[in-house]
């Protein structure tokens, strides 16, 4: 993939560690200029300190997704860019009786309208020059419910079905809508979770294994990338396979 983003620009969400992490990493590395987004500017600052270390170029905006005028700030602070990732995702375990009004907010707000809102404010611009891409990332949870995941698997699920109806609604004007949804994959997040939680549904799948966040990254940077012109309204399950076991009688 070097030199294959070069001249693009990209907006990657959620990307000061983690996933959106890798896959800041990895689109800068293909050649494009990549904006990155997150709370906290001290994690901010090192991801593009690392990019540029690596020879890429990069910037740090701060946001809070669930703010709908900060999210249409960091729109406007981003400006036109040819490849947008919403990879933020905020997740609050719990079951249905004992989700709180705000952790359900927090959760919607920010794996589902954000990702709307950051559509709605920067795909004008890319159907203004009839090339643009947007890749979302879910979550194989919103295809399989994972207990205690009910919010986090509706949100992830309805960003499922915008990125079938984006692609639908932009594609023959120049702009591809794809997302990939992972499985259990090793990040600072999940492992605050417990090693022995995430290693354990790791074993549940076919490969037997959790992802790394560089495999996921891996499938983004292919999505963004000329290679996949002609890929449009997917679901990519990054799952080791578990979405193909049949579940237990």
């Amino acid at each position: 993939m070097n030199n294959a983003l070069r001249g693009r620009t990209a907006l990657v969400t959620g990307a000061t560690a983690g996933i959106g992490y890798a896959i800041a990493r990895q689109l800068a590395a293909a050649g494009a200029a990549v904006t990155v987004h997150g709370r906290n500017a001290e994690r901010g600052a090192k991801a593009v300190q690392d990019i540029e270390n690596d020879g890429g170029r990069a910037l740090f905006v701060a946001a809070d997704l669930a703010d709908v005028e900060d999210v249409r700030r960091l729109a406007e602070e981003v400006g036109d860019v040819d490849i947008l990732v919403n990879n933020a995702g905020v997740y609050r375990f719990a079951g249905t009786l004992e989700t709180t009004d705000a952790d359900f907010d927090e959760q919607i707000n920010t794996n589902l309208r954000a990702p709307y809102l950051l559509v709605q404010e920067l795909v004008p611009g890319m159907l203004e020059r009839g090339d643009g891409i947007v890749i979302n990332v879910t979550t194989v949870a919103a295809s399989t419910p994972a207990a205690e995941a009910g919010i986090y698997g509706a949100g992830k699920a309805g960003l499922e079905l915008l990125t079938k109806l984006w692609a639908d609604e932009f594609g023959a004007r120049g702009v591809r809508v794809n997302a990939v949804a992972p499985g259990p994959t090793q990040t600072e997040g999940t492992a605050a979770l417990g090693d022995q939680l995430i290693e354990g549904l790791g074993r549940t799948t076919a490969l037997g294994r959790t992802a790394t966040a560089d495999e996921i990254a891996n499938v983004v940077t292919f999505l963004a990338s000329p290679a996949a012109s002609y890929v449009n309204g997917a679901i990519l399950a990054i799952g080791g396979g578990s979405l193909a076991i049949r579940p237990a009688a």
